[in-house]
């Protein structure tokens, strides 16, 4: 049985900020559903750990990372949660901080994790046979792993989720802070500095990301954020592996968030939009049509199409509720749809996971026309809930949103290619007449029902990597 460590800058139960948390906190456990392998996790201690996981947790070893001339406090826990061990970098003045990234030294605060990583392993008993890394967070932990091989033999996986987020360091860093010999220089040099993420895909056994297209699209300029060329020197190496999610948790026929669970009941469904409704103070009817928007505000996102063609479609009777936070001017263009047409439009700024998944499950459409999407979890989530995607043809939303086709009365959502905002009205607008028309209606959500977007058959592809 292989053992594998997973190294990672967040995971859910314990600490979020994006997508990248959701797998780290489901994969490891279909992974070692599968007898085949045993994964553990690495993470930072940050100090918003709830007081729940810390008072489990366990000392392994303290002992001193060296960065650059200085030698760092470091502290290794260790916790079993869900069956999976996870093991926790303790160093305040790194991790102890009001969020988890954000800072001008977040470059030598992984530096620093990725250096105690090696030291762990190289000190402990625990000897993996693969250190799979995820995002620039632990592109020196895979470089560090092959520079330094703390355990003869052991090979490296690096896992690209977004590519536009590549760990920046300034060009002195490297004498600095890596402790290495200027031989492995151009393995972090990229355009005057040092880049994380480029070590990882340089220095990594293996590269994988996060959908098939998303895999293809990054050795394109377009998408490629400057690496496109190192991506396709090591275009043997590259696969796409779809992201899952715990179908188990987002599960409408279980989950105790939303007021009435169901599977494929439309009936039951709009009980929650109506719940909704109520809750939030909007005109109650189940039979207007509500569109759901739960984002990060950022440009990524494809919030300025919404923003060019929001205000016309509004115009029909319809619905829309907003979740989320970020850039300033998407959250002023929203609060001002609210204030202009109240009866019509909610917006819920920060994130709250419980009211999430009533949106989720009140919603009848579900509105992402990314600008780019390595893979996307909420359009998965959407299907769950038998929200129905419309989406822009990109990245991991082409791989697992199918478009429906009326005739044939195949597929599970809507799409469209360009990054146009009359294109998304035009998706729009199909929408309504899908929802008004009873026999497409039901033979989408059919087709929804069918849909299996769980780790299952993902997990089996790293299995044939490692």
């Amino acid at each position: 049985m292989k053992k594998i460590l997973f190294v990672a800058s967040e995971c859910t139960p314990f600490f979020k900020s994006g997508g990248l948390a959701d797998v780290i906190g489901s994969l490891p456990q279909y992974l070692n559903e599968t007898g085949d392998c045993e994964v553990r996790v690495i993470l930072p201690l940050y100090q918003d750990l709830k007081s729940e996981y810390k008072e489990q947790l366990k000392e392994e070893m303290i002992f001193q990372t060296h960065v650059g001339w200085r030698f760092q406090y470091t502290r290794i826990l260790s916790l079993k949660w869900n069956g999976i061990i996870y093991y926790f970098v303790d160093n305040m003045q790194y991790f102890s901080r009001d969020t988890l990234y954000g800072y001008d030294d977040d470059g030598e605060r992984f530096v620093f994790f990725s250096n105690a990583v090696i030291e762990f392993i190289y000190r402990g008993d625990y000897k993996p046979d693969v250190l799979h890394g995820h995002d620039w967070q632990a592109g020196a932990a895979v470089a560090f792993c092959n520079i330094k091989q703390p355990v003869a033999g052991m090979r490296t996986v690096f896992t690209i989720h977004n590519i536009k987020y590549q760990g920046m360091l300034m060009y002195d860093a490297f004498d600095n802070l890596f402790n290495l010999e200027r031989v492995h220089f151009a393995g972090f040099e990229w355009r005057g500095m040092l880049n994380l993420m480029k070590a990882g895909i340089f220095h990594a056994d293996k590269i994988t990301t996060v959908s098939p297209s998303y895999a293809e699209e990054i050795k394109s300029p377009y998408y490629g954020e400057g690496l496109e060329d190192l991506l396709n020197m090591r275009a043997r190496d590259l696969t796409g592996i779809v992201n899952g999610i715990n179908v188990k948790d987002y599960n409408a026929l279980t989950d105790k968030n939303i007021a009435v669970n169901f599977k494929s009941s439309i009936l039951k469904k709009r009980e929650n939009k109506t719940i909704l409704q109520e809750t939030f103070d909007l005109p109650n009817s189940a039979h207007i049509p509500m569109y759901a928007i739960i984002t990060r505000m950022v440009e990524q996102k494809g919030l300025h199409l919404v923003m060019c063609i929001m205000e016309e479609f509004i115009q029909n009777e319809v619905q829309l509720f907003i979740m989320g936070n970020g850039e300033v001017e998407f959250e002023n263009y929203f609060n001002y749809l609210q204030e202009k047409y109240p009866d019509k439009v909610r917006f819920y700024r920060g994130f709250d996971e419980q009211v999430s998944r009533q949106i989720y499950a009140a919603s009848d459409f579900f509105i992402m026309p990314s600008l780019f999407e390595p893979c996307g979890l909420s359009q998965l989530i959407a299907l769950q809930y038998r929200s129905i995607p419309i989406v822009r043809e990109t990245g991991g939303l082409k791989d697992t949103v199918i478009p429906f086709n009326e005739v044939s009365m195949e597929g599970t959502g809507l799409s469209f290619a360009n990054y146009n905002a009359h294109e998304l009205l035009d998706r729009l607008y199909a929408s309504l007449l899908i929802y008004h028309d009873e026999n497409k209606y039901k033979a989408l959500i059919k087709n929804i029902t069918k849909v299996n977007h769980s780790w299952d058959a993902s997990a089996r592809q790293y299995l044939d990597i490692y």
